[in-house]
């Protein structure tokens, strides 16, 4: 986790100073990363989200836990939603998934999903840090809960950001 965490930081100290932190993908990047997700949906009947903001007090994991809740993420039919969080300033991030994931999730699922990203978040590629981690994601929730005709999109695919800016 330290290394994971590591990575980010100096990843996201290669922002522009003063670029605003909603604006961390291009309009190209957030397409691509609309995309994933709804390739990934696509495949299954879970849902995906991504919220990026500024700024965290404290650990990602409680402020990710708190938007999942605000969002209606935990509203999903199977409680099958996973939220991917974003702190650019605070160079933070967490995965966050509701009950019915974590009920068939393998051990170290989540921290396999968070150490990819990271990787790519060291390296400077925010957008396919996001990428793999929502066909990470999505991979696994096939596996759990496949894609059903009756299945509808219950969650936006668009990405979410905070007002904090």
């Amino acid at each position: 986790m330290r290394g994971a965490m590591r990575r980010l930081r100096h990843a996201v100290r290669r922002l522009r100073p003063g670029r605003h932190p909603h604006r961390l993908f291009s309009r190209a990047e957030e397409r691509r990363i609309i995309a994933a997700i709804q390739a990934a949906e696509h495949e299954t009947s879970g849902e995906i989200r991504l919220h990026v903001e500024g700024h965290c007090a404290g650990d990602a994991m409680p402020r990710a836990r708190q938007l999942f809740a605000d969002l209606g993420m935990h509203r999903t039919k199977r409680r099958n939603a996973t939220l991917i969080y974003l702190a650019v300033r605070d160079r933070r991030f967490a995965v966050v998934g509701d009950e019915g994931i974590h009920g068939v999730a393998p051990p170290g699922f989540w921290d396999e999903v968070r150490d990819a990203m990271a990787t790519d978040f060291g390296r400077g590629l925010f957008c396919e840090g996001v990428c793999h981690g929502v066909a990470a994601i999505g991979r696994h929730l096939k596996a759990f809960f496949p894609w059903d005709p009756s299945d509808r999109d219950e969650l936006p695919d668009a990405i979410s950001t905070g007002d904090d800016g």
